[in-house]
């Protein structure tokens, strides 16, 4: 694939680069990150979950992923 269908997003405080027509599920399916163990944030704003394959990620957005973690 060349270098046009490329995106460079920020995930995490890190530098990734993927697909142009990648959505936010695509990413999360793509990190291997469960998803009902976690909270997104694109570009400073909570993602409802029910419309992560909806919503297309864009050159320079920042998505935040955030896992729970249980304890007491």
């Amino acid at each position: 694939m060349n270098k046009k269908n490329k995106i460079k997003i920020i995930v995490n405080g890190k530098l990734l680069t993927i697909n142009s027509n990648f959505s936010v599920k695509n990413l999360i399916e793509k990190l291997k990150t469960p998803i009902n163990k976690v909270a997104i944030e694109l570009n400073e704003v909570i993602v409802d979950k029910k419309k992560l394959n909806k919503i297309f990620l864009k050159n320079k957005d920042k998505i935040e992923i955030v896992h729970f973690i249980g304890g007491g």
